[in-house]
């Protein structure tokens, strides 16, 4: 495989990963969330390094019983660091997310009144759904 894919490829795994990792942390996953995040970035950053000799000097393995968190934000700093080189002739923008401007225009103009109508609903509702979701004293 040509190195600019693999490290797209390699990219994408540690995006997903930080997201898995943010998501179990958040949800109470546990520590085998956590530990299973921790293996995968420091597996990704293994073959990262075999690819790029120069990547040793910034980054080091996580240790084991690392928090999802550090291993979210571990994962975010890695694929931050070949956010250049890891852009997806599909998804040309940064973190692989870009969208035209035209498109945006012409969806925005046929349903802001719907985004407007929806921002209006959970206006006057938030207070009738706060009453039903607090804590009985």
């Amino acid at each position: 495989m040509e190195r600019e894919k693999e490290i797209l490829k390699l990219v994408n795994v540690l995006r997903q990963t930080s997201r898995m990792a943010l998501q179990s942390e958040w949800t109470g996953g546990g520590p085998s969330a956590a530990s299973y995040c921790v293996d995968q970035y420091n597996r990704v950053l293994a073959r990262l390094r075999e690819i790029d000799a120069d990547l040793g000097a910034v980054f080091e393995p996580l240790p084991p019983g690392s928090s999802a968190t550090v291993a979210a934000m571990a994962c975010r700093q890695l694929s931050a660091y070949y956010q250049d080189e890891a852009r997806s002739p599909r998804w040309p923008g940064d973190f692989g997310v870009s969208f035209d401007p035209e498109t945006f225009r012409d969806f925005w103009q046929k349903s802001a009144k719907e985004f407007e109508d929806l921002g209006e609903f959970i206006r006057e509702s938030i207070h009738e759904w706060t009453k039903h979701h607090k804590p009985k004293e």
